[in-house]
């Protein structure tokens, strides 16, 4: 089975763009979301399909602590673990 990394990375691919790494390179997990060209509003939609995927429920109030990939993997696994 997939680690909740290899999931996000896919996810990320399939449903984010971000600025200056094209689709299918690896994704650093320490960069910033918002500095990199995601919009807040991507990021929240983005969080929907997370929560559907890992089937967690991501509210609104919790988008806000998912300023990297890293953050939001740190959350699934503690919901998911």
């Amino acid at each position: 089975m997939a680690t909740t990394e290899e999931r996000l990375r896919k996810l990320v691919d399939e449903n984010l763009e971000v600025e200056g790494r094209p689709i299918g390179r690896q994704l650093k997990l320490d960069v910033n979301f918002l500095e990199s060209g995601v919009s807040s509003v991507d990021l929240v939609a983005f969080t929907k399909v997370v929560a559907q995927e890992f089937n967690v429920t991501i509210t609104p109030e919790d988008c806000p602590s998912f300023r990297t990939a890293g953050d939001l993997i740190a959350f699934l696994d503690s919901r998911t673990g």
